[in-house]
């Protein structure tokens, strides 16, 4: 199948971005080509997202719109894989006839020969096996090469009953520390300088293992790999913050002062019924040591709004702890009704528009924190990195310590400047527009 294209649309968070990367691998290891150009293209592969409905909305919608372009005769097939071919396989099949064939995520070792089937006319099985999904492999990076994601563990214990993921992931699976290792090298090799872990949470790894593995005895390793700037850490769960973790982010530089802690809520009733451990009041403790033991740390969080049975009491809770927390970063979702979870069979499920309503006013008080906070950061001097020339600011975008790629904000340097994508620069913040930092180059802190 030599010169054939294929069309690769990735959805969802960066941990299925890895997967998508392992995928095109393959592909291209066996000799078929990526493009970005739909006309080009003999097939598409979408990778899709099935979380919440929103995104299985936008997995949808990207399906019917390659079934457009087949039934337009551009593309030869359809390929559907990801988390929402996992979860509604069968019934994928019945609503769109036109996709040829359905991935089950076990599967996405043999894409190359589900590809060559579907150019050949072939049917495909689908079967769901995710203990089968491949935990090592080659990657074709999708991100600028400076930056990539290393996914360290696959699927989830945790049973939060608004959440399908262990349902469609399964348990919770550990990567051996060597082969995270031995990838982090191979990305640094590349020109990869910041590398960000993730799992579905990362702060259980190891607990699957046998040697005494944990988050923290992987960071110690990770951060003697030399040419690296920052490591990254997402998705570390409230209670399994250690003092031993606290104490590896504080002490080694290498490490970014940033953690993503998704806390769901802080109302302990609204905690409970989700199946999360902790509170408020203990998520309070949590981000005040946080802050005493790690000066400057940037906490980011994630937050659901109207989940059933949620009482204005209990929400006017969320967002009491919201106002004391003044985290830097914070994303808030309206609950989801996700069919097949405990949550999903709650009885005081919520109109979806309390829920909408009450994520809006999250949203309006957290933006509130964030612009003051990016006020105050006028007059600092910031180590960033350049993630590239935005034409529409007219100037360049970096990071700092605190910011995560395409999730947060962004400082932005003039075009006056000249600055080289990868590189690490000082800059001084000289005014903030809206909630973004404008700053100018310095030459040291």
């Amino acid at each position: 199948m030599a010169n054939k294209k294929i069309y690769f649309i990735s959805l969802g968070c960066d941990k299925n971005r890895v997967d998508a990367e392992m995928l095109c691998y393959r592909l291209v290891e066996a000799g078929y080509e990526i493009t970005s150009d739909i006309d080009e293209a003999d097939i598409a592969i979408v990778n899709t997202c099935g979380f919440i409905a929103s995104s299985k909305k936008e997995g949808l919608d990207n399906i019917y719109d390659m079934v457009n372009e087949k039934n337009s005769g551009n593309i030869q097939g359809i390929i559907v894989t990801g988390c929402l071919s996992e979860r509604h396989g069968e019934e994928m099949h019945e609503l769109i006839p036109e996709i040829d064939a359905i991935v089950g995520i076990g599967q996405n070792e043999d894409i190359v020969t589900i590809v060559e089937g579907v150019l050949q006319g072939n049917e495909h099985s689908f079967e769901r096996c995710p203990l089968s999904l491949p935990l090592e492999g080659k990657r074709l990076i999708s991100t600028p090469q400076h930056y990539a994601y290393l996914k360290i563990a696959e699927g989830c214990d945790n049973h939060c009953t608004y959440c399908a993921i262990p349902s469609i992931r399964g348990k919770y699976r550990s990567r051996a520390e060597q082969a995270i290792l031995d990838e982090a090298r191979e990305l640094v090799s590349y020109g990869v300088r910041e590398i960000i872990l993730v799992a579905q949470d990362t702060t259980n790894y190891g607990k699957d293992l046998d040697n005494g593995e944990n988050l923290s005895r992987l960071l110690k390793k990770l951060s003697e790999i030399p040419g690296l700037w920052r490591i990254r850490i997402l998705y570390a769960y409230p209670e399994k913050i250690t003092e031993e973790l606290i104490e590896t982010i504080s002490s080694i530089d290498v490490i970014a002062k940033y953690l993503d802690i998704p806390l769901q809520h802080a109302d302990p009733h609204v905690l409970k019924r989700m199946g999360r451990v902790g509170s408020g009041k203990e998520y309070l403790e949590l981000i005040h040591m946080l802050r005493d033991r790690i000066p400057g740390i940037t906490l980011r969080s994630t937050f659901i709004a109207g989940f059933p049975g949620e009482t204005e009491e209990e929400f006017e809770h969320l967002l009491s702890f919201l106002s004391e927390a003044k985290l830097d970063r914070v994303g808030c979702f309206p609950y989801s009704d996700e069919e097949g979870t405990p949550a999903g069979r709650m009885k005081e499920q919520l109109p979806e528009e309390v829920r909408e309503e009450r994520a809006e006013r999250v949203y309006r008080l957290q933006s509130e924190i964030e612009e003051k906070k990016q006020r105050e950061m006028v007059g600092t001097v910031l180590s960033v990195i350049c993630d590239g020339y935005r034409e529409d600011e007219n100037g360049f975008i970096c990071r700092s310590d605190m910011d995560v790629p395409e999730d947060d904000l962004h400082v932005l340097v003039p075009i006056t400047a000249d600055l080289i994508p990868g590189e690490v620069y000082f800059v001084t913040v000289t005014a903030v527009n809206g909630m973004i930092l404008l700053a100018e180059l310095t030459d040291s802190i």
